[in-house]
């Protein structure tokens, strides 16, 4: 019996432990729901919040979908528009005005749960790190992308471009569609594995590499699980397959990265002895990372993050450019000729290589790039977390509130760009981009999160695709409004690039 005074008061602390805790989550659901109720958005149903106005298995209709929505509240004169994701709160910006104030704060720089599927491949590395480690981790590798170390990349660029142009010349003048998208890809992979890593996977060679199969299931699968929620249940994540597959292309991708560190790390540190001259190939960026190891600044963890991090944003997202632009340059021959044009005055027929002076002169060029990815953003969201209650815009964000900013809904929106599912050029002239919002477009995203890379990327873009044109002309039979966009981790085309390639007989 003196055992049951004990047993019950063990029982009413538990009780009154889970009360306080059920009691503090329901008293914070309601401050959340109180506070969004302020903002404009659509009516919610329980449990599956406003989910129902989607079509979450056919995501080509999403973009349209999510389009059709904003330009209504933005018209409306909101600047952020409630939503419910299932349980989960958010609030989506529609305006240039709001993406400017959250893009630049200082407050609200952790990025949303979602990301948390990517830990266990890029750890907390400059994607999906926050506070004062991103901060230490951005002001260390901001060196890495001088542009002194960017324009010793351009031999990179023209050698992998040119690997690139003679895997698809068996495709060119026989009258047939080939899909350029896998191509691309395999080249871009190439070019970020050297610049990054020093090293390479010869991926335009070897389609059969293990590492490149790892890394497109590894986005596949993390887009799965952002998506669909129950998936995130751990029994269903491995009754599914999806969790075993997860932890298996995890490791193939993320030994290749630690492999290749090692060796690098044994060059280092034989190379500080004076035991070898260092190797000429080798590439800035890791070097930078082995110098900042050996001053006990970084360990092989760090290292490892950083680089799968600059692995896995630095080729998707540039190959989803130069895919996107070429399909816009088929379907409009007027812009491929100035192009070609242009190219043809920095180049004549000759087969050298770029320059950094040569990347200067290519101002069409950069136009098109830019308007392709005003079109077709390769980063379908930013997402933030409200780690702490945040005024913006004289607007009040709870903690606990998520906040999307979607580029497509910005540089798409007919309030912003006139005929905005019209591919123009022109849309950055210097007059049309001096008479618009600055926040109009971000691709790249902007403020102190924006992308340390875009410079590499538009070199790296401008490289290839003057050295296509150098080469090639494309045409397409399938309608421009067909390729359907693909908002999945970087965004996809529904249908590949399928492009007829002709060798330019006036250039031989």
């Amino acid at each position: 019996m003196q055992f049951i005074p004990l047993g019950i008061l063990f029982l009413l602390t538990i009780i009154l432990f889970y009360y306080k805790t059920i009691y503090d989550a329901v008293r914070e659901r309601l401050r959340i729901y109180h506070f969004l109720s302020k903002f404009e958005g659509p009516t919610a149903l329980p449990l599956v919040g406003n989910l129902y106005l989607v079509n979450i298995f056919d995501i080509s209709q999403l973009v349209d979908q999510v389009m059709l929505l904003a330009v209504h509240y933005c018209k409306q004169g909101c600047g952020m528009i409630r939503l419910w994701i299932g349980p989960v709160p958010m609030l989506a910006v529609i305006t240039p005005e709001y993406a400017k104030e959250i893009l630049e704060s200082n407050e609200v720089i952790t990025k949303a749960d979602e990301y948390e599927i990517l830990f266990p491949w890029l750890g907390t590395g400059l994607l999906t790190s926050t506070g004062d480690k991103w901060r230490q981790r951005r002001k260390m590798l901001t060196p890495a992308f001088h542009f002194k170390v960017l324009n010793s990349f351009l031999a990179v660029h023209d050698y992998q471009a040119k690997v690139f142009l003679d895997q698809i010349k068996c495709h060119a003048d026989n009258g047939k569609e080939v899909d350029l998208g896998p191509y691309i890809k395999r080249m871009a992979l190439d070019i970020i594995c050297e610049t990054s890593m020093g090293a390479t996977v010869d991926a335009q060679n070897n389609h059969d590499h293990q590492y490149v199969e790892s890394v497109r299931r590894l986005s596949e699968i993390a887009f799965l699980w952002i998506i669909y929620p129950w998936i995130k249940l751990k029994p269903i994540w491995y009754l599914s397959g999806y969790g075993g597959e997860w932890d298996r292309h995890l490791k193939i991708v993320t030994d290749f990265t630690k492999n290749v560190i090692e060796e690098k790390w044994d060059e280092y540190q034989k190379y500080q002895l004076g035991a070898e001259k260092k190797d000429e190939r080798s590439m800035a960026f890791l070097d930078l990372l082995l110098q900042l190891r050996s001053e006990g600044l970084m360990n092989e963890e760090d290292i490892r993050e950083e680089v799968d991090t600059f692995m896995f944003e630095g080729h998707d997202t540039t190959a989803a450019s130069m895919g996107w632009t070429l399909w816009c340059m088929a379907h409009h021959p007027d812009v491929q000729e100035k192009v070609i044009e242009e190219v043809d005055r920095i180049f004549g027929s000759s087969d050298r290589d770029c320059t950094n002076d040569d990347l200067k002169q290519m101002k069409y060029l950069e136009k098109c790039l830019k308007e392709s990815l005003r079109m077709f953003p390769s980063v379908p969201f930013f997402g933030r977390k409200v780690e702490k209650d945040t005024v913006i815009n004289g607007s009040f964000l709870p903690k606990g509130v998520r906040i999307v900013i979607v580029p497509l809904v910005l540089q798409r929106n007919p309030l912003l760009f006139d005929n905005p599912h019209q591919y123009n050029p022109e849309n950055f002239s210097e007059e049309k981009m001096s008479a618009r919002h600055a926040y109009a477009d971000v691709p790249f995203s902007a403020g102190p999160r924006n992308c340390i890379g875009q410079k590499f990327a538009m070199m790296e873009e401008k490289a290839v695709i003057s050295w296509f044109f150098r080469r090639y002309r494309v045409t397409a039979s399938q309608e421009f409004e067909r390729n359907k966009i693909l908002p999945e981790l970087i965004v996809k085309s529904s249908m590949g690039f399928p492009l007829t390639v002709h060798h330019r007989m006036d250039n031989k």
